[in-house]
């Protein structure tokens, strides 16, 4: 049996590891209220034993998910996870792009024409303009960022960096 100090050290470190299941209340599994080897705060163990009962125990999808405290989209998406990449896709991921976005040299002297306009266009109206003349899609935050690092650029008469001691 655990002690409440063990649990939370366990806890702690799985936070850091960013594998604590943060819905661990809902897991409804037997196994997982009756036995210290199953742990519902372990995001890997509960993703794993959920796809087990599925597979082994031939439990049906709707069933696990419930059980498990996750939905059918997500059930199949970690079952999609873990046939390509076994254990390790069982891991979270980081949401969002996996690499920055990558702006041609045209598109970003297009950007540069535009804000010479006076007045400067908005980020949105740029973004409208890149999709008619280039036939290029950039999301209108990546256009905002080009248009500030230009602004920023060394030389620009920002002395702010030469005031800091």
């Amino acid at each position: 049996m655990r002690t409440p100090r063990e649990g939370r050290a366990k806890q702690e470190a799985m936070s850091r590891q960013n594998v604590l299941y943060h819905n661990a209340e809902s897991v409804t599994d037997e196994l997982f209220q009756t036995e210290d080897f199953f742990d519902p705060h372990d995001l890997i163990q509960v993703k794993y034993e959920m796809l087990r009962r599925v597979r082994t125990d031939n439990w049906s999808v709707t069933r696990a998910a419930d059980t498990f405290g996750f939905s059918r989209i997500s059930y199949y998406a970690i079952q999609r996870a873990f046939d390509a990449e076994g254990l390790p896709g069982l891991l979270p991921r980081k949401r969002g792009p996996k690499q920055p976005t990558k702006l041609s040299d045209t598109v970003i002297a297009f950007i540069d024409e535009q804000r010479e306009q006076t007045p400067p266009p908005s980020a949105a109206h740029v973004q409208a303009l890149l999709a008619e003349h280039l036939g290029v899609t950039v999301h209108k935050r990546t256009v905002e960022r080009v248009l500030q690092s230009k602004k920023k650029r060394p030389g620009s008469g920002d002395d702010s960096s030469s005031a800091r001691t």
